[in-house]
C-alpha cells in the first residue's frame, strides 16, 4: 500500500527533526558538543536498548550556520567512533579508530551548497542535508574508566570555521524524557506528519535516486515546501497506510525471520539505505542512530536454541568454542534487556558482559556465559549475566569493528542453550 511506504519514506526525516528539537528543549543547544558522562541504568527509558560499552559525545549541527571544524586529538588508549548522520539517517562519514587510526584528525563540516577551498590541514566532510547529527562513542571499561574517558571527551572540539568553540554541555543520560521522540511522532496526525515532512525536505532534500518515489508522492499532494491538501478519502488512505506500517514493523520485531542459531542480525545496508525505505524507516523507528556494520554489528536473540522465548524462569548458557569468540578488531559485549528493551533492574548493577571483563575460560580455552536470575556456582559468577526471575528478556550482542568473518556471515553467535 502506497500510504505505508510513504510513511516509512518520510519517518526518518521527521523523527530526526523531532529528536533535534527535543534535545534543544532539554537544554542541549545546537552546534556544540554534549558529553554524556555516565552509563545509563535500569531507570533509563529515553531510547530502547541503550549500551553500557561507550560514553557518548553528540551534537546536532545546523550547517546553515557553518562551516564548522571538528577536531579529534591523538588517541591510542580507547577505540572511538564519530559517525555523522544526515537528516535522512544515512551515515555519510564515520571518522574514528577504524577509518583514520589513532593519530587524530581535523575536519571541515560543510553543507550541500557550500563552495570554497578548505584551509590547509582540514578534510572536508560534506553533508547532503542542512542538519546533521554527530553520535560519537568512546570505549569505556566501566565506571572506573570514567576519568580517562572524560579526558578523551574533553579533548574533542567543535567550532565555527571563523570562531571559537561554544562551551560543551554535559550530564548523565536523562532517565525519562517528557515524551520520547518516537511517541511524539506517533501522536502526530497524518496531516501534521506529512506537513512537517514537506517543510523539512526544503533544506534536507531527497537524493537523486529518490526522484521516482518523489514523483509518486507528489501525485498524493506531498511536495517540498507544500503542505498536502487531501480529500477525505486521501486522508483516510494515508492514515491507514501509516497504521499498517507501524504494525508491520512491530510484528517484524516480534517475529523476525532469517535467524541464525536464534540470533537476528540487522541488514548489511544499515546506515547506507539507498532506496530501501522500508528498512530505513523501520531502523529509525526501533534503533535510531545505527552505525555502519563495518563499525558495529548488533545480533539480537529473543529465543533459545529450541525456539522458545527467553524467560527468567529458566537458566541458560552461551558457549563459545575455543578460538570462536566474536571476531572483532575493537571489543565485544552481550547485554540483557527486558521485554520493553530497557536495561534490567536485577539489583546487581551488572547489565552486560564482554571482553573488558575478567571472564573465566574453561580448561580447553572455550568460554561459557551463564544467563540466569540467581547467582550460579561461585566459580561461574565472574561469567554471570543476571536477568529478572519470571520475566521475559532479550539479549543483544555488540561487535565493535567486526572482522570480515562476522560481516560476511562466516561466524555467528552461538545459540542460547537452556540448562536443565
Amino acid at each position: 500500500m502506497f500510504g505505508a511506504r510513504a510513511y516509512l519514506f518520510g519517518y526518518p526525516l521527521v523523527i530526526f527533526d523531532v529528536s533535534r528539537v527535543s534535545a534543544a528543549l532539554a537544554g542541549i543547544p545546537a552546534n556544540q558538543l554534549h558529553r554524556v558522562r555516565e552509563f545509563p541504568d535500569a531507570r533509563f527509558r529515553a531510547v530502547v536498548r541503550p549500551n553500557v560499552d561507550t560514553l557518548y559525545t553528540t551534537a546536532f549541527i545546523d550547517l546553515a550556520a557553518g562551516p564548522f571544524v571538528f577536531e579529534t586529538p591523538p588517541n591510542d588508549q580507547r577505540y572511538e567512533l564519530f559517525p555523522f548522520m544526515d537528516a535522512w539517517t544515512n551515515v555519510y562519514a564515520a571518522p574514528g579508530t577504524r577509518t583514520v587510526g589513532t593519530g587524530g584528525a581535523r575536519y571541515l563540516l560543510v553543507g550541500p551548497a557550500w563552495r570554497g577551498a578548505p584551509p590547509d590541514g582540514l578534510t572536508v566532510l560534506r553533508s547532503p542535508t542542512r542538519h546533521v547529527w554527530l553520535i560519537g562513542r568512546t570505549q569505556t571499561h566501566g565506571a572506573a574508566d570514567y576519568p580517562l574517558v572524560h579526558r578523551l571527551q574533553d579533548a574533542l572540539s567543535l567550532r565555527p570555521l571563523d570562531g571559537a568553540p561554544a562551551p560543551a554541555t554535559e550530564g548523565r543520560p536523562a532517565a525519562r524524557p517528557l515524551l520520547p521522540p518516537v511517541e511524539q511522532v506517533r501522536a502526530m496526525s497524518v496531516d501534521a506528519f506529512f506537513t512537517r515532512l514537506a517543510a523539512l525536505m526544503v533544506d534536507n532534500p531527497p537524493t537523486a535516486a529518490d526522484a521516482p518515489f518523489m514523483a509518486t508522492l507528489a501525485r498524493f499532494g506531498v511536495r517540498p515546501g507544500q503542505p498536502p491538501r487531501w480529500s477525505a478519502f486521501d486522508r483516510w488512505s494515508m492514515n491507514l497506510g501509516r497504521r499498517l506500517a507501524e504494525r508491520a514493523v512491530a510484528w517484524r520485531m516480534r517475529s523476525p525471520g532469517g535467524l541464525v542459531r536464534g540470533w537476528m542480525t540487522p541488514p548489511s545496508i544499515l546506515g547506507r539505505y539507498g532506496t530501501n525505505y522500508e528498512v530505513r524507516g523501520a531502523v529509525a523507528m526501533i534503533g535510531l542512530g545505527a552505525n555502519l556494520p563495518d563499525d558495529a554489528m548488533y545480533p539480537t536473540a529473543r529465543v533459545d536454541a529450541r525456539g522458545a522465548p527467553l524467560h527468567g524462569s529458566r537458566r541458560y548458557r552461551i558457549h563459545f568454542d575455543a578460538g570462536a569468540l566474536p571476531p572483532v578488531r575493537a571489543f565485544w559485549s552481550v547485554t540483557a534487556y527486558g521485554a520493553d528493551d530497557a536495561l534490567l533492574d536485577t539489583g546487581t548493577g551488572r547489565y552486560a558482559l564482554g571482553d573488558r571483563d575478567a571472564l573465566r575460560r574453561n580448561r580447553d580455552g572455550s568460554l561459557d556465559l551463564w544467563v540466569q536470575p540467581a547467582p550460579p556456582e561461585a566459580d561461574r559468577q565472574t561469567n554471570w549475566l543476571p536477568v529478572r526471575a519470571g520475566e521475559p528478556f532479550v539479549l543483544t550482542a555488540r561487535l565493535y569493528w567486526p572482522e570480515a568473518a562476522a560481516l560476511r556471515g562466516a561466524w555467528s553467535m552461538p545459540a542460547v542453550e537452556p540448562v536443565e
